[in-house]
């Protein structure tokens, strides 16, 4: 149960408004003079290796691009262009790194998880 002041968005006139914040709760949700449709839908299990990828990648890329033009964004003073792009690249490789082992032991955890299960039937 959630209790909702008059900055919440859910209440009128300074009232305080109680929510339920239940998993059995209608497809529907009476909001103020809104009528909210929740979605019946199960979330995403992302685990993030990919996006870090890309977003890795793309780093290199504007470094690599960037490299030729050194010496005219420094005469600019623009040369923290380049060295954001290769800090972004090497961030992204331990982001990365990071992303695979929390796979790696999800799914060793989900391994024993079941292998504990099946060691209990006859």
């Amino acid at each position: 149960m959630l209790w909702v002041g008059p900055r919440g968005g859910t209440s009128t006139a300074g009232r305080v408004t109680r929510v339920d914040l239940r998993d059995d709760q209608a497809g529907t949700q009476e909001v103020g003079r809104r009528t909210l449709v929740i979605a019946d839908v199960e979330p995403l299990d992302v685990d993030g290796v990919r996006t870090v990828l890309v977003g890795t990648a793309l780093f290199g890329v504007a470094f690599v691009a960037l490299l030729p033009f050194y010496g005219s964004l420094a005469d600019h003073g623009r040369a923290w262009w380049l060295w954001t792009a290769l800090a972004g690249f090497g961030l992204g490789l331990f982001g990365l790194e990071y992303c695979r082992r929390r796979v790696r032991v999800r799914a060793a955890r989900e391994f024993d998880t079941s292998d504990g299960d099946a060691s209990d039937a006859p």
